[in-house]
């Protein structure tokens, strides 16, 4: 096997005028030396790229995402086929299957629905071991190998990492972090999948008020550096927070893992997004919020700060670009760059200098719109080359083109631009925190130069009334698709639409024979042309597919492994779950898993079908209230996403249904029909309008009053 020569960057001294200054950098080809080839499994260097093995999410220390292997062209790939299938849970359909598999030395480690770790014989299928969890349920991201010590890790329920023999399972040793009110405490331990490099293991941190990026001795789990996403008082960055007391600095957790660079000694970290006693009200935090929204690159053994760049300032849109760090060595205008590349939920990526931070391509500081109730700041970074995907919603008439265009406004919001800010009246903006790319695993072909990333298409409402990050608006079209941006000069090579969203750890593969691989949630596992996003294969794996494919070898043939388990994001219940751990190579001959049902694209409204003739007042809907236990509207009038009586209600064809705005409301109420604009009521208190369905379909109606309740008619061909 051969691999590419790295070679050891010589360090120029530069004169950085700002943070987006150029620096130049070279080799020590120049000089006629270079480095020894290591193998992946070493993980010994940044880039060194999959081999026969795939010893981690992500490939390599520089989440790459891509491997050597070429048996498998696109001239071969048609006959590429499932060699075998192992249900690693014994068949189950339930649970949130997050981990992506990785593979050592022809043995596959993969983490299931239940916490259980499983190990499996790369060219047979069968299970070598498997290790039950007596911690509980958590959901995991992958696990981490350390071959020279013999161990893998994983995580466990009350902040445990577990380490096990590699060849038996036998838990060699389990070390517990303290809770969030004891000493010690580094934050809640799950959702990350683990790094090793040397002897340490960079582990993650997720979904609490405060929570650190830190790294343990591998042989005892022992913390030895800390660095928390949000500062103490007096500490680097707590001067961004105004005057805001600690119980209001929340949020910032390191939710995925990092990327490691041993050549340059660093560790780049990404931090989600602020809370601060709401993700939706910045008034009470003041200022830039760091370390939130922010890569952090820190000294890989010491853990001190080296640099950081923030995408988002002061958030309150729940955009925090904290999908996995992708290091890169490229050529930008003649010079050889050491990169990162950072992003995108915002729908950009942000190209950076991995030494210092600084922007070979240029990103700006630019004015955005203000609120001083919000305390918003007054710019924004943003690329010279600009997003990827739309920033604006479109608003299409109703009545056009079904589903339209995938950034298209559902009726009655008050329309908004990413950045833009909001207060009481929800303001709909995409690309959302939901879309853009997400949490999805992003892949760079060294042979191609491009950065491959699934994305979504899920724009989304913010205002000071949401419980959560935002409002997913009900009705809108959930889809997506896969991009591919030029390193070199952040420019899209091409843009492949999907029709749904795998921007929550779809990860992408590709490999040296220019094939993509990514899964989608309908169970489709994909192979594309990785030169024009040209779709080549296809297999029906039997379940959303939520991690990222994986490629190795063994006597000398290339298999390709995806684990198909499903999550409930973006599609909630609707996407069909399982255990599938499958693997493919040329010649495979098993049939493709049944096709399930596939997930619902749209946004669901809120509760479950009632029969419209069943009804105390039967077929009529009653806007602005909400729904009591009986299905009669509630007392008071309500702005609230169930303030439909019913939400869903479900007819036969020809039913005629009766909408109505109830004396008791002070405000005037809408049923507005969307997309097709079949009906578009606007009636004042007291008032009714009928609307008779003579075609079977799903007829999703919000309101003029509030767009937030929104309702749903199905209409049947036959009695319900």
């Amino acid at each position: 096997m051969k691999y590419p020569v790295h070679f050891k960057p010589l360090l120029l001294a530069a004169s950085i005028c700002s943070a987006f200054a150029l620096t130049a950098c070279g080799s020590d080809a120049e000089h006629g030396t270079e480095k020894p080839s290591t193998g992946a499994v070493d993980l010994a260097e940044c880039c060194t790229p999959g081999d026969a093995n795939f010893p981690k999410v992500g490939g390599n220390l520089g989440n790459q995402n891509y491997s050597t292997l070429a048996a498998v062209t696109s001239a071969n790939v048609s006959q590429l086929g499932a060699t075998w299938l192992n249900r690693i849970e014994g068949g189950i359909t339930t649970g949130t299957n997050q981990s992506t598999p990785v593979v050592v030395d022809g043995v596959i480690f993969i983490e299931s629905a239940l916490g259980n770790l499983i190990a499996v014989d790369g060219k047979t299928g069968v299970t070598k071991w498997r290790w039950e969890t007596p911690h509980g349920v958590i959901t995991r991201r992958g696990v981490a190998v350390a071959k020279d010590l013999g161990l893998v890790y994983t995580l466990a329920g009350g902040n445990r990492l577990v380490a096990l023999d590699m060849a038996s399972g036998a838990v060699k040793w389990t070390k517990q972090y303290p809770g969030r009110d004891e000493a010690g405490f580094v934050g809640g331990v799950q959702k990350v999948a683990l790094v090793y490099h040397d002897k340490r293991l960079y582990i993650g941190t997720n979904d609490g008020s405060r929570g650190a990026a830190f790294s343990a001795d591998a042989e005892t789990g022992e913390v030895l550096t800390t660095f928390w996403g949000v500062p103490d008082i007096g500490e680097r960055g707590a001067d961004t927070w105004g005057d805001a007391p600690m119980e209001k600095r929340t949020g910032a957790t390191p939710w995925i893992h990092p990327a490691v660079d041993p050549e340059l000694g660093m560790v780049y970290w990404t931090f989600g997004n602020v809370r601060g006693g709401s993700s939706q009200d910045g008034s009470s935090r003041p200022g830039m919020n760091l370390f939130a929204n922010s890569i952090v690159a820190l000294d890989l053994k010491t853990g001190e700060y080296k640099w950081h760049f923030q995408s988002v300032h002061h958030d309150i849109w729940d955009m925090d670009n904290v999908m996995s760090p992708v290091l890169a060595d490229v050529k930008i205008a003649g010079v050889d760059r050491k990169v990162v590349i950072y992003g995108s939920k915002t729908g950009m990526f942000y190209i950076l200098d991995r030494k210092d931070g600084s922007a070979p391509l240029g990103i700006d500081e630019v004015p955005v719109k203000q609120d001083a109730r919000q305390a918003t700041w007054p710019t924004q970074p943003m690329p010279r080359q600009g997003a990827w995907t739309e920033t604006c919603v479109v608003d299409s008439p109703l009545g056009g083109a079904i589903p339209g265009a995938p950034n298209r406004a559902i009726p009655n919001y008050k329309l908004g631009c990413l950045f833009d800010p909001h207060w009481d009246e929800p303001v709909l903006s995409f690309p959302g925190h939901g879309g853009g790319a997400n949490w999805a695993h992003m892949s760079f072909s060294p042979d191609t130069s491009l950065v491959y990333t699934g994305y979504g298409n899920v724009g989304a409402a913010h205002s000071l009334s949401e419980a959560s990050n935002g409002l997913r608006p009900p009705g809108t079209y959930m889809t997506g698709g896969v991009v591919a941006v030029d390193v070199k000069t952040n420019i899209v090579k091409w843009n492949k639409p999907l029709p749904y969203s795998v921007a929550h750890g779809n990860g992408i593969l590709t490999t040296a024979s220019n094939l993509l691989l990514i899964g989608q949630p309908d169970g489709n596992l994909l192979i594309m042309d990785a030169r024009d996003g040209n779709e080549l294969w296809r297999f029906q794996t039997g379940a959303a597919i939520s991690a990222s494919p994986i490629t190795y070898e063994i006597d000398g043939e290339q298999y390709f492994a995806a684990y198909a388990g499903g999550t409930s994001i973006p599609y909630g219940d609707s996407a069909p779950r399982g255990d599938y751990l499958w693997a493919f190579k040329v010649g495979g001959q098993l049939p493709p898993a049944a096709t399930p049902k596939p997930p619902v694209v749209r946004r669901p409204v809120s509760g479950s079908a009632v029969d419209g003739a069943a009804l105390p007042t039967p077929n009529t809907v009653f806007l602005g209230r909400v729904q009591n236990r009986d299905n009669t509207p509630g007392a008071e009038e309500s702005t609230a996403v169930n303030a439909m009586t019913p939400t869903w209600m479900q007819v036969p064809v020809n039913t005629t249904v009766t909408f109505t705005n109830p004396e008791g409301n002070a405000n005037i109420h809408c049923a507005s029909q969307f997309f097709e604009g079949v009906f578009n009521f606007k009636l004042a208190p007291g008032e009714s309008a009928q609307y008779t369905f003579t075609q079977a379909g799903e007829y999703f109606y919000n309101d003029c009053h509030s767009p937030r309740p929104t309702g749903k008619i199905v209409v049947t061909q036959g009695a319900n």
